[in-house]
């Protein structure tokens, strides 16, 4: 039972370790960028050795796709909890739009995921992993959608991932301009303008 719990505490401190580099990883990368950023400012923002960080990662470019990954992570789930909610599909597809945009402004996501990961990863590897991300919720969406009824039946793989390269455009889009929110905007107003325009069932207010 002793070696039990001094297992439990030593995996516990690892934990520990990890997250305190990872937020420092997202925080300086965020404000720096990737080569702005040093390992030696990672650990010392820690408050841990360089010799823990490289128990844990083998270097840099590792450090950087595990912030990668949570900053993804967080911002999957808040979209999850937002298109698996308890509202009608439409409604849970427009909170998703906007939650998706929200995502593109903040500045963690905008800078680790949107600018500096196709670089630093390479634009395939970085296309991959937004396609792990992100896909499978467009496409559950979307086939949540049709079986309400809002839109036609259209082939889910092919409309989804024409849906997944508009909304990573715009991404982009959102990342580049110096003036994202407005640009936010615009892209919230455009694609729920275009998705009234394929919707087949008159909302609650037009139908009496």
């Amino acid at each position: 039972m002793r070696v039990a719990t001094a297992r439990s505490r030593r995996d516990d401190y690892s934990e520990s370790t990890r997250g305190a580099l990872l937020d420092s990883a997202v925080a300086l990368f965020t404000e720096r960028g990737y080569a702005g950023t040093s390992l030696d400012e990672i650990s010392r923002r820690s408050r841990v050795t360089k010799g823990a960080l490289y128990h844990h990662f083998s270097g840099k470019q590792a450090v950087f796709e595990a912030a990668f990954d949570v900053v993804e992570t967080e911002v999957k789930g808040r979209l999850e909890k937002t298109l698996r909610g308890s509202q009608p599909p439409w409604d849970r597809a427009l909170a998703g739009l906007r939650d998706f945009i929200a995502a593109c402004l903040d500045p963690a996501y905008q800078r680790i995921a949107l600018h500096e990961a196709p670089v630093v990863m390479g634009w395939q590897r970085w296309r991959d992993a937004e396609d792990r991300y992100s896909f499978g919720l467009i496409k559950e969406a979307l086939q949540d959608l049709i079986d309400a009824g809002d839109v036609a039946a259209v082939p889910v793989d092919v409309t989804s991932r024409l849906l997944f390269g508009a909304l990573c455009g715009a991404a982009t889009d959102i990342a580049n301009s110096a003036e994202p929110e407005r640009v936010g905007a615009e892209i919230e107003q455009v694609v729920v303008a275009l998705l009234h325009q394929v919707r087949l069932t008159a909302p609650p207010s037009e139908s009496g």
